[in-house]
């Protein structure tokens, strides 16, 4: 599919090759979190103020889950509970945590009028598949048991996450609605990651592999997956789930030069098939992981208003 990106995205892009950004698959596990956090840095918007933002310790039979609670100015209670959206960073299961996507989070509560939980699971390839599924089932059970004590209504909990996260919070979702957790109440997919089998077109047209190459999209499979049969398990390939009827209404968002635009357009049209009510935005112009990028990006910033706008009518 022939792919044109926009003025701003394409002027990120060559200043990131000017730049000499070194390619993640050629750094450590170690390294490259490094990276992706001073990137991270530069590339992130200012944040919005908000009411306040603490951390949080989350049991699990693997050990304490670190998570941070966003509690913005502006919050949407009923009861003196409010809604909540329990969000996975992106990261490709390797790299990304709580700092990389902090701002991002304080965007999605003020947005959104609710608080957020972001969930620091645990990364490969020292924990590898399904340490980051089992770690974002186990949070998200916690948070709706724990709901009124944390000021949260338990009907109106949603889960969220951009790449490697939506990949989680697509799985968090299809296991809560088959019995291992609490009702969700909505899914925000942000360019998710939904199949490992990676034989859309978009994984292998040249137009895609900007910034998140198919070289990179490998590295990250091969540090998280045992193997190849763990393709095939729906907690890490959602779509490759029996079905997908009577999963949580969906914001799913794609991006025209990604290698996921593909699996994610389908995951969003099977969704819509299955009678989940879909929100489906497509960013032609933009690359993955545009969405952290709003001090670059104006378009990130319009995403992140009509995500909260979406959280908003959710609740």
């Amino acid at each position: 599919m022939p792919v044109t990106l926009d003025p701003d995205a394409a002027f990120v892009f060559k200043a990131f090759q000017e730049a000499g950004r070194p390619a993640y698959e050629t750094l450590s596990p170690s390294e490259a979190r490094d990276y992706y956090l001073k990137a991270r840095l530069i590339t992130n918007p200012e944040p919005p103020e908000l009411k306040s933002v603490t951390p949080l310790a989350i049991p699990s039979p693997h050990g304490s889950i670190p998570a941070r609670i966003y509690t913005p100015k502006m919050l949407r209670q009923a009861e003196g509970l409010a809604p909540c959206l329990v969000f996975f960073h992106g990261g490709g299961w390797v790299i990304g945590d709580l700092d990389t996507h902090d701002v991002v989070c304080r965007k999605l509560a003020d947005e959104g009028q609710l608080i957020v939980i972001s969930v620091d699971y645990r990364r490969a390839p020292e924990h590898k598949f399904p340490a980051a599924a089992d770690d974002a089932i186990a949070a998200t059970a916690w948070i709706a048991g724990h709901a009124k004590e944390l000021g949260i209504d338990a009907a109106r909990l949603l889960v969220g996450g951009d790449s490697a996260g939506g990949n989680l919070a697509a799985v968090v979702a299809i296991s809560a609605r088959d019995g291992n957790g609490p009702a969700i109440a909505g899914q925000v997919l942000i360019y998710p990651a939904t199949d490992f089998a990676m034989t859309h077109p978009s994984h292998s047209e040249p137009e895609t592999s900007i910034l998140l190459t198919h070289s990179v999209i490998r590295w990250f499979a091969d540090h998280y997956l045992n193997g190849a049969a763990d393709v095939h398990d729906w907690r890490a390939s959602p779509a490759r789930a029996t079905t997908l009827i009577g999963l949580p209404p969906a914001y799913v968002l794609t991006a025209g030069a990604d290698p996921l635009r593909d699996e994610g357009d389908e995951y969003a049209g099977r969704l819509k098939e299955a009678g989940v009510p879909v929100t489906h935005r497509y960013f032609s112009g933009q690359f993955h992981g545009f969405f952290t990028m709003g001090k670059l990006l104006q378009q990130a910033n319009v995403a992140a208003g009509e995500i909260g706008a979406w959280l908003r009518a959710m609740n």
